[in-house]
């Protein structure tokens, strides 16, 4: 005959552990504590009005400075983005220098058609 399987003992040799309760518990407690310690920073540093106000701009500003501290700042990536950046942020002044000269070259065409003599 065979000696039989001791209950405790997976086919592997590990123990099984019988009552995994004390550490559920365990860990649901430091979990609790970890929520509570950073909801604690949160109003410390007067974060929770400003993302109920407004939760998206929080993300982006959370993103912001992930990316900054994962170390992106002096990245490819990071130079393209300020030199798309300078483009879009040229548009305007360049859009306004174009519609100068089209409003002044309209102005002396409509100047030049009033001194020209009509001839009828």
């Amino acid at each position: 005959m065979s000696a039989p399987a001791q209950p405790n003992v997976l086919p592997d040799g590990t123990e099984a552990v019988d009552d995994v309760h004390p550490v559920v518990e365990q860990v649901q407690e430091v979990l609790h504590t970890a929520n509570s310690t950073l909801n604690g920073l949160a109003d410390a540093a007067g974060l929770t009005p400003k993302v109920e106000a407004s939760p998206y701009g929080m993300v982006a500003a959370a993103l912001g400075v992930g990316y900054v501290l994962g170390g992106g700042l002096f990245t490819p990536t990071t130079l393209r983005l300020v030199r798309l950046g300078m483009k879009l942020a040229s548009i305007p002044a360049v859009r306004d220098r174009l519609l100068d000269v089209a409003e002044s070259a309209v102005d002396g065409v409509l100047k030049n058609a009033e001194t020209a003599p009509e001839d009828t």
